[in-house]
């Protein structure tokens, strides 16, 4: 099967599992990782999958067939990881703003961590000193990626320990003997330009001889992907080739060799998924017609939290005359996903599919409006596996306890 699934293809796993329904092709994922690992095949280059992204159990026992590790940003996330079959050394754990006790489990199952505040590098100095290898998380105060909410780096980000506080940082480690094995910089998302990575690297070249037992330099994630609307994405041969350049001026001969490291998220899953809905109403103001669909932000809130553009096509009547739409939820809020949009005539009944749905979509998805949470299919050598059940009514009740 082609990297691309076909309307064809899409309508009959909407009539087979129904709607509102999360596809995700698997072997998508593998041409990613693959595009990661042949432009960095000459280096010393390790690839994290950001799992916060999509956290299915399947698709991370997937990640992890192609010789992926994991990054995780919370301990279920670590929990999953460990279900799902990555040994501890194969775990990165970035904690932010997070209680010390998690850092404490973290460290009993044996994972790699990195801590970002100056308050838990302390509590964990003091309680395992340098008995357990631990990373540091800097904020570089470099401004980047193409959405303030998802730019992580900048001066007012509350991510990592500011580069100017990094005396104090040597002074934790000094006091509690630390052994600090990783230097970890993370910029945002959607990163098209090479260069963000060069000037961390710079940055950390600065502070690197501070740190005698380093052995890795994370540079985070943020690679950006094609959305159809803007078809530029990383150049991750361009990355890969300035990233060994910055590290060759930077290494004297006889000077310590560092394995680095990626975290990729959105890159190895977006165009990866499908949100397949069908049209309940449509509605025609002197306005706009509006295209009522059978979901809403509960399910993909990308379009109205971060006012992210995702192609929509009608898979019902994809040769329909061209007509403008305004794409719509049912739920009882403003859940426009996208206004004055050109599709193939719609009707009801018709089934509209959201591409590169793979990352933040389920994921990010509740039961607002106490609606179900929809189902959840992977594609996989031509065969489309359920492999999460559509909510039912006695799910919104699970975790309730009913009182007298």
């Amino acid at each position: 099967m082609s990297q691309q699934l076909t309307n064809e293809y899409l309508t009959g796993l909407a009539k087979e599992f129904g709607t509102p329904l999360y596809v995700y092709h698997a072997e998508k994922i593998q041409e990613q990782y693959n595009k990661l690992t042949k432009a960095f095949n000459n280096s010393n280059t390790v690839f994290f999958y950001a799992c916060k992204a999509l956290t299915n159990i399947n698709i991370l026992r997937y990640i992890k067939s192609l010789g992926a590790n994991v990054d995780c940003s919370s301990i279920n996330e670590v929990r999953l990881a460990l279900y799902a079959g990555f040994p501890p050394a194969r775990i990165l754990y970035t904690s932010n703003g997070i209680g010390f006790s998690e850092i404490e489990e973290a460290q009993a199952l044996g994972v790699i961590i990195n801590i970002d505040s100056l308050s838990n590098l302390e509590k964990f100095g003091k309680k395992f000193g340098r008995s357990y290898p631990v990373g540091v998380r800097l904020r570089p105060n470099i401004m980047a990626g193409g959405n303030l909410k998802i730019s992580t780096g900048h001066d007012k980000s509350k991510f990592g320990i500011p580069v100017d506080q990094i005396e104090k940082v040597l002074d934790v480690v000094r006091r509690y003997d630390m052994n600090i094995a990783d230097l970890h910089i993370h910029t945002g998302s959607e990163i098209k330009d090479a260069d963000v990575f060069v000037k961390s690297i710079e940055i950390l070249f600065d502070i690197i001889p501070h740190f005698k037992e380093l052995k890795f330099i994370d540079l985070g994630g943020g690679f950006k992907v094609s959305d159809r609307r803007d078809f530029t994405e990383t150049d991750i041969d361009a990355i890969a080739k300035k990233v060994n350049e910055s590290f060759a001026s930077h290494t004297q001969p006889g000077a310590r060799n560092f394995q680095v490291w990626f975290e990729p998220g959105k890159f190895l899953v977006s165009q990866c998924g499908y949100f397949v809905t069908q049209v309940n109403v449509i509605k025609e103001t002197s306005s706009a017609t509006f295209v009522s669909v059978d979901s809403g932000f509960n399910h993909l809130i990308r379009p109205m939290f971060y006012d992210a553009y995702h192609h929509i096509e009608n898979i019902s009547n994809p040769s329909g005359p061209e007509k403008k739409y305004s794409v719509v939820g049912n739920i009882c809020e403003t859940d426009t996903f996208a206004w004055d949009r050109t599709l193939n005539e719609v009707r009801e009944g018709d089934h509209l599919v959201f591409h590169n749905a793979g990352a933040y979509g389920f994921e990010m998805s509740s039961n607002f409006n106490s609606r179900f949470k929809p189902a959840e299919v992977m594609v996989k050598d031509g065969k489309a596996f359920l492999i999460r059940k559509r909510d039912v009514f006695e799910d919104l009740l699970r975790s309730q306890v009913l009182v007298d």
